[in-house]
């Protein structure tokens, strides 16, 4: 318990500080923004609370926006990708079901399941994040590309950083 707690202090604290000193300043062509730190939702136990699992969402999402000044749409965005991910995972669950504290590795799960769970909550988050941004229907289309491309190069990332970061356990 206490591991799983200071993994998730660490990457917590890891992801904002390269969100905010790497990430933020990549800008490839204006449509590509990447934002690994949803990484830490995704990576929360599958079994969290889900008032747990808002909360730290909200925290997370709240910590985006004070470095980068952008009044709640990063906590916005954050919270409802939060709040899909439980509906996601009983809709993606295996047949067997879940092991008690698992978490959403490719090792545990395979590429395509991950992909799956993943790209979807990375494209809800996105979504939302940059129709709150733009807050108007008038460049709808461009600003679905930003978010098709800008999820697409996130979920790469993100499947990179599985690979990095994997811990494998053996018998």
């Amino acid at each position: 318990m206490i591991e799983l707690l200071a993994r998730n202090v660490l990457r917590f604290i890891f992801l904002i500080i390269f969100q905010v000193l790497i990430l933020n300043n990549v800008q490839l062509g204006g449509f590509i923004n990447p934002y690994l730190y949803v990484f830490f939702i995704l990576m929360l136990p599958i079994d969290i609370p889900g008032w747990l699992l808002l909360l730290l969402a909200f925290v997370m999402g709240l910590s985006i926006d004070l470095f980068e000044n952008t009044a709640g749409m990063h906590t916005s965005a954050s919270v409802f990708m939060a709040f899909c991910r439980p509906y996601l995972l009983s809709m993606i669950s295996p047949r067997e079901g879940f092991d008690r504290g698992s978490v959403a590795t490719i090792q545990k799960f395979g590429i395509g399941w991950m992909l799956t769970y993943a790209g979807i909550l990375i494209l809800l988050h996105h979504f939302a994040l940059f129709y709150l941004e733009i807050f108007r229907f008038s460049s709808f289309f461009s600003t679905l590309l930003r978010v098709i491309l800008s999820s697409a190069f996130t979920l790469g990332l993100v499947i990179v950083s599985q690979y990095l970061f994997s811990t494998v356990k053996k018998n």
